[in-house]
């Protein structure tokens, strides 16, 4: 079985959109955690359109917050629309009481087959724009994507996909050169073959990037922040969202028990569901799928486990994982579950 899994950039325009949403949540939190934010971000050319819910005592200079995290892009004439209002009370009574912010499905994954407990190819994916993104090469502009064809069957890499930005002066064949080193040192790295088939920029040129080629939005990058389509998913982007929202901080704790099972060794491969009601404290369901990777435990027996191990309520995730205190911005590029220092990774 060959299966491919992709990783975008930071420079990516719904990666940049990302990154404005969650700078927004995370100013509001650093001066009050009482805060309720859901943010959506638009933006297309040097045009960014902020709309959502906010509920804080915090006062904030969205202008300023926008221009701060375009700023290393090169973008300074940047006009911003803020079409922003408050949370609708009748959420906000049964949040306050301790209650999901809202209804959903959300997913947690895990599996054996890297240090990170996440999918091989996803995991090479991300860490080649990662190294790339280190080198600072005056050649390598902002907006890429990766992609990662892995034979499970062969255990090898069979193709290795990079498309990335670059200045006019660069030859097709040194930045096919700079790529490809990249990639070898990541596939060496995890001990992986390295006569896998290479692309870099397969149309030949890619000059134009960012928000001036494409429009950007948040959350539409939801699979890439994840697991690289390796498991579900139930829908819910995370960025721009406070931990009320189960969106984001019931798929965290259900990433963490995940990762617990499959590093106790209770399961190889494993996949935590959980359920929520809007308002209700506890999760309507809890569900466990080890694709017959345990021994000695079944899923149910695992999802037992789940409810006495582990409190679920939203009040709970967020205490346990110290989601106040969290600053977003390391989260809203390159995957939420790649990076060890994040609290729902260790």
């Amino acid at each position: 079985m060959i299966y491919t899994s992709e990783q975008v950039s930071h420079g990516h325009p719904d990666k940049i959109c990302d990154q404005i949403s969650d700078a927004i949540l995370t100013e509001c939190l650093r001066y009050d955690k009482n805060s309720r934010v859901a943010v959506e971000t638009l933006i297309k050319d040097n045009q960014v359109v902020v709309a959502g819910e906010v509920s804080t005592k915090h006062f904030f200079n969205l202008e300023e917050i926008v221009k701060k995290v375009l700023e290393p892009y090169g973008m300074t004439d940047v006009i911003v629309t803020n079409l922003l209002g408050v949370q609708s009370p009748d959420i906000a009574q049964g949040v306050d009481s301790g209650g999901a912010g809202d209804q959903g499905i959300m997913f947690g994954y895990a599996t054996d087959e890297s240090p990170e407990f996440l999918p091989l190819p996803y995991v090479l994916a991300t860490r080649v724009l990662e190294r790339l993104q280190a080198l600072k090469s005056p050649y390598l502009l902002s907006d890429a994507k990766a992609q990662v064809s892995y034979d499970y069957d062969k255990k090898r890499i069979e193709t290795f996909l990079v498309s990335i930005q670059h200045t006019e002066t660069i030859s097709r064949r040194k930045l096919k050169a700079i790529v490809k080193r990249a990639m070898k040192e990541v596939a060496k790295a995890y001990k992986q073959n390295l006569d896998f088939k290479v692309l870099v920029n397969p149309t030949g040129r890619f000059v134009l990037g960012g928000s001036y080629a494409d429009a950007g939005v948040t959350g539409r990058k939801i699979i890439a922040d994840t697991y690289g389509g390796f498991a579900h998913h139930g829908g819910g982007a995370f960025s721009g969202k406070d931990p009320s929202k189960v969106d984001r901080s019931g798929a965290y704790m259900a990433r963490k028990i995940a990762k617990d099972f499959v590093r106790e060794g209770y399961a190889k491969r494993c996949e935590v569901q959980l359920a929520y009601a809007i308002g209700k404290k506890h999760p309507v369901s809890v569900s466990v799928d080890t694709f017959g990777t345990s021994k000695g435990y079944t899923d149910r027996d695992l999802g037992d486990m789940i409810r006495l191990r582990y409190d679920l309520t939203s009040k709970g995730i967020i205490e346990e994982l110290g989601l106040l205190e969290v600053d977003y911005n390391l989260t809203s590029s390159y995957g939420h579950f790649t990076k060890p220092y994040l609290p729902w990774e260790q």
